[in-house]
Parts: structure tokens; C-alpha cells; sequence
């Protein structure tokens, strides 16, 4: 049982490592948003199966949207750096641009994390108000500041 579990451990920590390697220290973001994908995929498939309404091409066409939503973050990542990078060369102060990958991913987080609620709430599972309604000003916050000549004075 010792050397299962030792090599159960050390493929944790390699996978942990590869992850910190190839996405820097924020890993577990990429992680969550992964794990988010998942549990939507899942949730949206209990529901349409709890209503009758199971469909494997609309659970097709969900996981293929959750894909693509992997290529826009990458596209934003690459643009933000990208940009900083040219700003670098040409002197123009461009730094800002890194932000956008972030602000593409805290948008899709927020959205995955917010239809897995509302597929738990159509399930009859009881979801704290509370928790849906700070998740939707998260959402008007990211967007309010991710805005073009928009501000987000905090309030």
C-alpha cells in the first residue's frame, strides 16, 4: 500500500508541476475553469436528463462550446502578451494588454460557475440566493472594468 500510494504521489506532484510550468503560478485557475467545464457538462446533462430532454448532439454541441471557449483564452493570452511584447520593441507602453487574457478568463469562470447554478436550481437543488446574486455582480464588476474607456469606481 506504501509504494501505491508513493507513486500515486509522485505522478501528483509531476502533474502539479507540469501544470505550474506550463501556466504559471495560476495554475489552479486553468485547473478550476477545467473542472467547471466538466461539472457544467454534467450538470446541463442530469437536467436535460431529469426533464426527458437528453440529447447526445446537444451535449455534443455544449463540450464543442467548451472547447472553443479554451481557444478564445488562448487568443486572448497570446494578444496580451503579444501586444506587451510589440510595446516593449517600439516603446510604447502597452503592459496593460496582459490583462485581457485575465479578464476573458474571470468572465468564463464566473459564467461556468453561474449555469452550473442554474442547472442545480432547475434540478430542484436549493442554491443559496446569496451565492447567485454575488456571482452576478462579480459578473457586472469584470465586465464594468474590462469595459473600453469604462471605470470601476468600486461601488
Amino acid at each position: 500500500m506504501t509504494g501505491a500510494f508513493c507513486k500515486v504521489n509522485m505522478i501528483g506532484g509531476a502533474l502539479l508541476a507540469a501544470m505550474a510550468a506550463a501556466l504559471g503560478k495560476y495554475w489552479f485557475l486553468f485547473a478550476g475553469f477545467l473542472a467547471f467545464n466538466l461539472i457544467d457538462w454534467l450538470t446541463g446533462w442530469a437536467k436535460s436528463r431529469m426533464k426527458g430532454e437528453s440529447c447526445s448532439k446537444v451535449g455534443a454541441i455544449g463540450a464543442m462550446k467548451k472547447v472553443w471557449y479554451w481557444v478564445v483564452i488562448a487568443i486572448a493570452f497570446y494578444i496580451g502578451y503579444s501586444f506587451a511584447q510589440m510595446g516593449e520593441t517600439i516603446g510604447v507602453g502597452l503592459g496593460f494588454m496582459q490583462f485581457i487574457g485575465w479578464f476573458v478568463l474571470a468572465n468564463y469562470l464566473v459564467n461556468e460557475i453561474r449555469s452550473i447554478l442554474e442547472n442545480l436550481v432547475e434540478m430542484g437543488v436549493n442554491v443559496p440566493p446569496m451565492l447567485i446574486k454575488g456571482l452576478k455582480i462579480a459578473a457586472e464588476r469584470i465586465d464594468a472594468a474590462a469595459s473600453i474607456g469604462g471605470e470601476d469606481d468600486g461601488k
